[in-house]
């Protein structure tokens, strides 16, 4: 396989490709935000606006302009959809909604923490791009709400039924590997090392199971142990590839090879695990 090839073949088909069908199709220049359901020609079949998805391009156009090139029409992009989601995209405290309607009138009430996860990245790197301190403000005290909602994201909306099974989710901590590097430069020391020690030791020790070969389940019992259920069952080689992915950037991050090598292994039997040979 020649890299090279493939290197441009990825550069090509973001920039000259996905990028400018999004600049076109996606933002709405009468209400602010962006669609997102949108037909393979560009136009809207839906105007409904998902939260998380409003601060996931939000993230993509402002750590573009961080990373790539200082291109005003990408920061534009980023800074009127923020307004919107600024605007609209919570009930005043920052527990953000699910979605909203075309104009920004909530529809689903706050229950999922990927609202919160991505509205997080969302300010954090406009904030970057910025220097703008109320976007950063926004990401720091949605990044303080998250923590204390570690042990019950979905909060009075969760529907299982306390004390009878209860399980914890893979979805958060491995979500807060790749957000506490996100928001890095607005946390403390402190509060960094601990959600980075927390992450790791849920995601490669109680997650990651040995008993299992070293495969990764979705769900475990709030004690750490394995769930003999359909839930408990659950492996998904994508979401646990995602993971392997943040955990490598921790590990260089942290300067632990061996961390790197943990995950790389992972990952490469998530992948045989998934894979449908036939």
């Amino acid at each position: 396989m020649d890299f090279k090839v493939l290197a441009e073949q990825y550069r090509s088909e973001l920039f000259d490709s996905v990028l400018p069908f999004w600049l076109k199709n996606s933002q709405d220049k009468e209400y602010g935000g962006y669609f997102s359901c949108l037909d393979r020609d560009g136009s809207v079949y839906d105007t409904d606006k998902f939260v998380w998805l409003q601060g996931r391009e939000i993230w993509l156009f402002s750590m573009l302009y961080n990373k790539v090139e200082k291109r005003r029409e990408w920061l534009d992009c980023a800074i009127q959809g923020a307004e919107f989601l600024k605007k609209y995209g919570h009930d005043g405290n920052y527990n953000w909604y699910f979605s909203l309607d075309r104009q920004g009138n909530p529809l689903v009430e706050p229950y999922n923490i990927f609202s919160y996860t991505f509205a997080v990245m969302a300010f954090g790197q406009l904030y970057i791009a910025t220097g703008n301190e109320e976007y950063a403000e926004i990401a720091k005290k949605t990044f303080d709400i998250i923590l204390s909602k570690a042990d019950n994201p979905k909060g009075k909306w969760n529907k299982i039924h306390k004390g009878t099974r209860d399980l914890k989710n893979f979805a958060l901590p491995m979500i807060l590997c790749n957000l506490a590097l996100e928001i890095e430069p607005l946390l403390s020391t402190e509060c960094l090392s601990r959600t980075f020690e927390n992450c790791i030791h849920e995601v490669m020790e109680i997650f990651l199971r040995p008993e299992l070969g070293g495969l990764v389940v979705e769900n475990v019992l709030e004690n750490g142990e394995l769930s003999d259920c359909f839930e408990g069952r659950h492996m998904n080689p994508g979401h646990s590839l995602e993971a392997m992915w943040f955990i490598m950037d921790l590990g260089k991050r942290l300067n632990r090879p061996e961390l790197i090598m943990k995950a790389k292994d992972t990952a490469l039997k998530m992948v045989n695990y998934g894979w449908d040979k036939e």
